[in-house]
């Protein structure tokens, strides 16, 4: 039996019937425990993607599979992180967190003990009860994070989590969320602009080239894990930087 946890198979998409589609006869699969990036200019088809991931959109054509059962009701079988944290502003912080499990019909009262044990871990330890608006940034991402893995699903969307942050918080988060997937190895699948991010982060990288996709490009990145940032400054990573960027390049020009 496959390992696989999300396939594509023979999937089209387009918006508007007549119109020229996104997606055609593509194919993709992700197995399990993996960390993928998703990489290509605005407007390529990534968002699109995760729509179809996440039920939002439905295929013209094709099937798509989660653990190698054919899904057609997708709707809240994967998590789901958007750019913006979209906390609730009303909400505490563990209040926030606990909203997916609230949702599943887990009480209020044992949904927020489950939060508090994982308080700790995420780093949010001491900010329960204090709201959106008293948090930076990079806390707001980890408490979306959080309620992103409070879901109960293994397959998780990351949908360019940290491009509204500084430079700084960015790496930081990047070396945070990369502790957190290799203690728990979800499987992750991530939308960047940002080669570096990719590089970093992934197992294998995916590039949007064409206009409709069939297939996407795949690169391996040739990292062991661990890893630290410094690795990326290893001459096989940086020739495939410039192969990253090059195709970037030649996509936004077409």
């Amino acid at each position: 039996m496959s390992n696989s946890v999300l396939k594509f198979q023979h999937v089209s998409f387009h918006y508007e019937e007549g119109k020229t589609p996104i997606l055609k006869d593509f194919d993709i699969q992700v197995n399990e425990g993996e960390f993928v990036s998703i990489i290509g200019p605005s407007g390529s088809g990534k968002s699109t993607l995760f729509k179809l991931v996440t039920g939002l959109e439905q295929p013209t054509e094709g099937e798509i599979f989660l653990r190698n059962k054919l899904e057609s009701n997708r709707l809240g079988k994967v998590g789901y992180m958007p750019q913006q944290d979209l906390l609730l502003p009303w909400r505490t912080i563990v209040e926030n967190a606990a909203l997916p499990l609230e949702i599943n019909g887990v009480n209020k009262k044992e949904a927020h003990k489950r939060v508090l044990g994982l308080l700790e871990e995420f780093g949010l330890k001491g900010v329960e009860d204090c709201f959106p608006s008293d948090l930076s940034g990079g806390m707001r991402q980890r408490v979306s994070f959080l309620r992103t893995i409070l879901s109960g699903s293994e397959v998780l969307l990351l949908d360019e989590p940290f491009s509204a942050l500084d430079a700084i918080t960015r790496i930081s988060l990047q070396e945070w969320l990369l502790s957190k997937w290799e203690k728990r190895k979800e499987t992750i699948l991530f939308i960047t602009h940002d080669v570096n991010e990719a590089l970093f982060l992934s197992d294998r990288i995916f590039i949007f080239t064409d206009m409709p996709s069939s297939k996407l490009e795949e690169v391996k990145v040739p990292l062991e894990r661990p890893r630290e940032l410094k690795d990326l400054n290893k001459p096989e990573v940086i020739k495939l930087k410039d192969y990253l960027i090059d195709q970037l390049r030649a996509r936004r020009k077409s």
